[in-house]
């Protein structure tokens, strides 16, 4: 196995007001496949930025970044878009669920996105759902579940497609203790059968359960 996340010297600059802004400033990590890392930091040390750039959602400024094999940071949007949605699981802290989609339906639209049919769709959906322990709330709506049944139902939707990685940002930020501890079983049981996992959390109490934890102040690794 080798490194599946490798940034080198990535740095990110924003402009305003004429200041230079730097966000990252010149980075460099790398996460092997099948590990469970923890970026951690406080707010404003540029958590925030490098998830943006380990999730294809924004490019660096400078520097490079390899994922699966492919350097990323020389994409265009197409080509990131392609790459997000078949690499990259994603779970967000505010759950991203549609209110007017149940349950099934919520975890079937990335695969939509990807062009699987229909039959397909519904059987991926409702596998993920089960393995998370929501197969009795697939016609659930978000409004009918609580806090941690609608981060299941993301973490479902993240795994639903098989992607390698799942990018968790701050997956248990708005949950009850019972709940963070039910979702950061599911990130572990993942992670056992072989997924490459990356949380980042400002919480050093959940950073401590991953395998190795990424320190970031002001731009920087520590």
């Amino acid at each position: 196995m080798g490194h599946f996340i490798e940034i080198t010297d990535v740095s990110k600059i924003y402009y305003q007001g004429g200041e230079e802004i730097r966000a990252l400033d010149h980075i460099s990590f790398a996460v092997d496949e099948g590990e469970f890392v923890a970026i951690t930091g406080q707010s404003g040390s540029g958590k925030s930025t490098l998830m943006n750039l380990l999730g294809c959602l924004d490019a660096p400024t400078s520097g490079s970044y390899f994922l699966d094999g492919h350097d990323v940071s020389l994409l265009g949007e197409w080509e990131l878009s392609r790459i997000r949605n078949r690499e990259i699981g994603f779970v967000f802290q505010g759950f991203n669920l549609i209110p007017s989609l149940d349950a099934a339906e919520n975890v079937e639209l990335p695969l939509l996105y990807r062009g699987i049919p229909r039959a397909q769709r519904k059987k991926l959906s409702r596998k993920a759902l089960q393995s998370v322990g929501l197969e009795s709330r697939l016609h659930h709506l978000p409004s009918q579940m609580s806090g941690g049944q609608q981060q299941r139902v993301a973490v479902a939707r993240a795994i639903a497609a098989s992607p390698p990685v799942i990018l968790a940002d701050e997956p248990t930020g708005n949950l009850d203790s019972h709940s963070g501890d039910e979702v950061m079983g599911i990130l572990h049981r993942l992670n056992e059968e072989g997924k490459t996992i990356v949380l980042i959390t400002h919480d050093s109490k959940i950073a401590r359960q991953a395998q190795r934890t990424v320190n970031i102040r002001d731009g920087r690794i520590f």
